[in-house]
């Protein structure tokens, strides 16, 4: 890598740092960071889940007071996602690069029209009453169905998955904070089975996702301080008008050049 390359790297990691410690969505920065570095896409794809594992699986032990117990119900759905991010994994391993390419801004677009959406979402969760244990046991089987092609959409590409494991997991839990943290927690593990793949694959280019990754630390840390003073709602819709564009220039460079 040149000293461009260096940097653009340095600074995406540390922006998607900030970004994922004041509102979420880091891959929708990064992501097309490793692709403007000249990185193929499923490449670039591999190494972006690599790259951000650290400040993705940490994030869930952030709230220790609202971990969950662990009982047959968490144990299923770990289960699911390790299953479903190993197919997800897979599946990106043997489509074929065009194929990849044609549907990024796809990827990104989805992506990003569930990070918009997904202010509304957190209201509605926190709006939900505490359901009944009968309502409970019915609502593992559901969480369970709904979560299996999450899961597999996390090994494959990733960004977004948090909004989609907030719905699913909203049902039959009524304490936001725990909701947030099981979310966070197999948010980690399907990133972290899905980079072993990609890692054993050799799939990863380890220079740029280096550079990011201590980027990314930076600015987790850096973002931490910032959420003081910095209006959430300001980062998100700066992260919204982003991707936005990137799906714009995506679209226009894989679809109609």
């Amino acid at each position: 890598m040149d000293g461009a390359s260096v940097a653009m790297m340095f600074g995406a990691g540390i922006a998607g740092g900030i970004v994922t410690a004041i509102a979420g969505g880091s891959s929708l920065i990064t992501f097309p960071a490793l692709l403007a570095a000249g990185l193929p896409p499923i490449v670039a794809n591999a190494s972006n889940a690599v790259g951000l594992l650290p400040g993705n699986f940490m994030a869930g032990f952030a709230d220790p007071e609202s971990m969950p117990r662990w009982n047959r119900s968490l144990l299923a759905l770990v289960l699911v996602c390790v299953a479903g991010s190993v197919a997800g994994a897979v599946l990106l391993l043997v489509t074929p690069e065009k194929a990849f390419t044609a549907v990024v801004p796809l990827l990104i677009g989805f992506a990003t029209l569930l990070f918009a959406m997904s202010g509304r979402v957190r209201l509605w969760i926190e709006s939900r009453p505490a359901s009944g244990a009968r309502a409970r046991v019915s609502a593992d089987g559901l969480k369970i169905l709904l979560l299996i092609p999450v899961a597999i959409y996390g090994g494959y590409f990733g960004a977004g998955m948090s909004v989609m494991l907030l719905g699913i997991l909203s049902v039959g839990i009524g304490e936001f904070r725990t909701t947030n943290v099981i979310k966070n927690l197999l948010a980690g593990l399907t990133s972290l089975v899905a980079s072993i793949v990609f890692v054993v694959q050799g799939m990863v280019a380890w220079p740029p996702t280096t550079v990011m990754m201590v980027g990314a630390l930076i600015g987790g840390f850096t973002g931490g301080r910032l959420v003081r003073v910095l209006r959430p709602e300001l980062v998100r819709w700066i992260v919204i008008a982003v991707g936005t564009i990137l799906t714009a220039v995506y679209a226009r460079r894989y679809w109609w050049s």
